[in-house]
């Protein structure tokens, strides 16, 4: 793994999210209810909870796939605005819990489309070929193969996405979101299916990428994972957060330990309000994308990509 070309990061810690409040509801079902959150620069903070917990909602809130019935969310002082574009172009990026690259495009390619957020050349200058576009490309590609190079898969550029092993498609969904050059980074489960091996090698990614400035907010269900890597971790159950600290403050405190072994909470919800609210969230989520035609350059947008997404 190399290290990546970065501008210089002070050492001051501030503060890059800021969730104040934020509330989501569907219909009369609350997913996720009066959360504060923050992250600030050269953290690692994980979020953490039992299934059902609201954790996909919370991040769906934070990137502008979810508008939040209330609360809001600031990056680095500024209220996102709620379209996943815009999100992305403010600084914040993602992951997904399933994989969503495109399978018939190269390595390469998948890079490159994560830096649709960062190509000034407009539609007339893609389309004419003209001097500013081929500035543009050329350097899109320059950063692209960086990134592959920092994951480990810049011998692979050219293979198709879909050839990968399962844990390179996990890598290269990192340097897809990494291409938008965010400063802020959100994964959703990114150790999902790996074995020992690949999740130390996706442990070593994530400490590296925050030795480049990046701030990271991590969602996990693998408790000996999240508590090696986070500076802090935030736990949600019922869609409330419980506790937040350090990993030894949240793994000694009672209520998680209650979380986990399925001690019921006073007004815990069924089983049946927990499938209506897991319904709910499907029934407005995003489609997985299709592949862009053959012409497709670089800064054009895709719904895939507007966090990385």
């Amino acid at each position: 793994m190399t290290t990546m070309t970065t501008t210089a990061t002070t050492t001051t810690a501030t503060t890059v999210l800021d969730a104040s409040g934020v509330t989501m509801r569907f219909g009369g079902l609350t997913a996720v209810r009066n959360v504060d959150l923050t992250v600030n620069t050269g953290e690692i903070v994980g979020l953490i909870g039992p299934n059902g917990a609201g954790k996909t909602t919370f991040f769906n809130c934070l990137t502008g796939l979810y508008v939040p019935t209330e609360g809001t969310v600031s990056y680095k002082g500024d209220v996102l605005p709620p379209k996943p574009h815009l999100v992305t172009q403010a600084g914040i990026a993602r992951t997904f819990q399933n994989i969503r690259l495109f399978a018939n495009m190269t390595v390469l390619e998948n890079v490159l489309v994560g830096r649709h957020t960062r190509t000034k050349e407009g539609l007339w200058s893609a389309l004419l070929r003209l001097p500013g576009f081929h500035k543009a490309e050329n350097a899109s590609r320059e950063r692209a193969m960086e990134l592959l190079e920092f994951i480990g898969l810049q011998d692979k550029a050219d293979h198709l996405a879909r050839n990968l092993p399962y844990g390179d498609q996990r890598k290269l969904e990192i340097a897809r979101a990494l291409a938008s050059d965010p400063g802020l980074l959100l994964l959703d489960e990114p150790t999902a299916g790996m074995n020992p091996q690949e999740t130390r090698v996706t442990e070593e990614l994530i400490f590296a990428i925050r030795d480049q400035g990046i701030a990271i907010l991590v969602i996990e269900h693998d408790m000996r994972f999240i508590f090696n890597l986070c500076d802090r971790v935030a736990v949600l159950v019922q869609g409330e957060k419980l506790v937040e600290g350090t990993s030894d403050v949240v793994q000694g405190d009672e209520r998680v330990v209650a979380a986990y072994l399925g001690t019921p909470f006073e007004g815990a919800p069924g089983a049946d309000e927990v499938a209506e609210v897991e319904a709910a969230e499907a029934a407005t989520a995003t489609p997985a994308p299709a592949a862009p035609p053959a012409a497709t350059t670089p800064d054009t947008p895709t719904t895939d990509e507007e966090d990385t997404r």
